[in-house]
């Protein structure tokens, strides 16, 4: 496994990050653990979760699992840079209440002492802010963060979903309070299928020091092999990919994405992630699997080195937006 700093910070981390969202919805305890077992014998040591995973009555499931892997031996928390997320309303369905969701100091507060809960542990290497709250000030969410740091119960904050003017607002507010380190990752929608990310969010990123954390890098499946699994095993894509591949214009950029990596040689969803490792500003693609067979898969991406005429060929199927600002400006 290859290693690199999480931003700014002197953290050192896996170039792949273990997603663990299918853990409990997907995925049982007794194989959830087996493939935290194999990432972290592979040399994966930053594992993302977050508080609503497990969805509907089962929210939380994903990191009371984790909990339960971590108490089975003190190695396992001591290996594992932990990351997860806080602002979904963790209420049970249909009795949501106020303060009971978002980032407002109270809620911060009730929900990292949930989290550190069910995780079993009594910190989080990086809490993370799972999606922009337009109400409440930043001010309010350092002061909340500060009083959390300063109690040991976190050592580092990230966004996630942030567009490039709150990472920007988020760290020029922390540095005018002082003594706030302010965010240091940012976790966003990112893949070769999906690349707006590169018109401001990884700029404002790179420019305040902030990891990027690619979620979804195969974009629900959708850059998998999707049409060569469908020709070769009659696996009919779904979810996003199927409505994706109902477009005719994006069936035949996939079709030629697959034919390309066919012509060298390479797995597509090897090649997706492999990308995303060249990409400035990438910490590492965060991987979803749901079985052991697909994180081996995901590990070998780590070792694909990916040719001048493969990327050209790929820039040409996807077209980046281009330099920002100049992409929407000149």
């Amino acid at each position: 496994m290859k290693y690199t700093q999480l931003g700014r910070t002197g953290l050192k981390v896996s170039r792949l990050v273990l997603g663990t969202m299918n853990f409990g919805p997907q995925t049982d305890e007794a194989d959830s653990h087996a493939i935290m077992d194999a990432a972290l014998d592979a040399g994966i040591n930053f594992f993302d979760t977050a508080n609503v995973y497990g969805w509907g009555e089962n929210k939380g499931r994903t990191e009371e699992i984790i909990g339960n892997w971590f108490a089975k031996s003190p190695v396992h928390r001591d290996k594992v840079v932990l990351a997860t997320k806080v602002y979904g309303n963790m209420a049970a369905d249909g009795d949501a209440w106020p303060n009971h969701d978002k980032l407002s100091a109270l809620n911060i507060r009730r929900a990292v002492d949930a989290s550190l809960k069910r995780l079993q542990t009594d910190y989080i290497d990086v809490y993370q802010f799972h999606h922009v709250d337009r109400r409440t000030p930043f001010e309010e969410i350092w002061q909340a963060i500060d009083t959390l740091v300063t109690q040991g119960k976190i050592l580092y904050v990230g966004s996630s979903n942030f567009p490039g003017y709150k990472i920007a607002q988020a760290n020029e507010i922390a540095a005018r309070r002082g003594g706030t380190i302010g965010l240091v990752s940012e976790q966003c929608l990112y893949n070769l299928a999906e690349r707006r990310a590169e018109m401001e969010v990884i700029p404002a990123a790179q420019e305040y020091g902030l990891g990027v954390i690619p979620w979804s890098p195969l974009h629900g499946g959708l850059l998998g092999g999707v049409i060569k699994k469908e020709v070769e095993g009659g696996r009919r894509a779904s979810g996003r990919a199927a409505d994706s591949l109902a477009n005719t214009t994006i069936r035949a950029q996939i079709q030629a994405y697959e034919d390309l990596l066919d012509k060298h040689g390479v797995e597509p969803g090897e090649a997706a992630l492999a990308w995303l490792l060249t990409r400035p500003g990438v910490t590492g693609p965060i991987v979803g699997p749901r079985t052991a067979e697909q994180l081996e898969s995901a590990l070998r991406a780590v070792e694909l080195e990916l040719s001048v005429d493969l990327l050209e060929g790929l820039d040409e199927i996807f077209p980046g937006p281009g330099p920002s600002p100049e992409a929407f400006a000149w």
